[in-house]
């Protein structure tokens, strides 16, 4: 099984990525290929609401000069997509946004890609406004029919300066925890996945 991990922060090595590869240990540990892709401070612009991801039905974004479509391939792949950002005005890092906007949109278009696939957050945070990134990343989640696995909390740390957010001995342990559990989950739900139920007619759509 695959999981793939989503660094919104441009800060290498900083406190969202600390957290991130914790969710990996355990994961790692149980067998799983794992990868950490760093998405922060890349080029990947908004969403143009150009519709034309209905029109191609290509499981592609029309706008191929960022690192959108390398990201959703990864996407497409993984049984696990676990998306971390900092804390930016009480919400997620501008480039965590155009993937939620971006890939949510073009997963929709093509019979909902997403569907069925497991997801989680991991939100760093200096003191206030945690919850909401971890709201806006799970809309993401919501929307697309995917399975969220709970933790130990809300899954967020505190630390401002790079490595500080290893002395929140709390929020590291939900971190642990979130890896450890999205691969209970995953064990349990891939000899099901193929039977998954698709979003159609009998749920008041269409």
């Amino acid at each position: 099984m695959y999981v793939l991990v989503i660094n919104g922060s441009p800060r290498k090595g900083g406190n969202t990525e600390s957290m991130l590869q914790k969710v990996l240990e355990p994961l790692e540990s149980a067998g799983w290929e794992t990868e950490l892709y760093q998405l922060g401070g890349k080029k990947i612009r908004g969403c143009m609401a150009c519709m034309k991801c209905w029109e191609n039905k290509d499981s592609k974004c029309v706008v191929d000069n960022d690192k959108l479509n390398e990201v959703y391939e990864k996407m497409i792949r993984a049984d696990a997509i676990v998306i971390g950002s900092p804390t930016y005005f009480a919400d997620v890092s501008a480039e965590i946004k155009a993937l939620i906007d971006r890939a949510g949109m073009v997963a929709l278009a093509n019979d909902r890609q997403f569907e069925g696939k497991i997801g989680g957050a991991a939100v760093a945070v200096r003191r206030g406004g945690a919850t909401h990134v971890f709201d806006s990343i799970n809309h993401l989640y919501q929307i697309n029919g995917m399975v969220m696995p709970g933790s130990t909390y809300w899954n967020m740390g505190y630390g401002l300066n790079k490595g500080e957010v290893l002395n929140d001995d709390e929020g590291i342990a939900n971190m642990v925890h979130l890896g450890r559990t999205i691969d209970w989950l995953g064990k349990a739900i891939k000899p099901h996945l193929g039977s998954f139920p698709k979003a159609g007619s009998e749920y008041g759509e269409g």
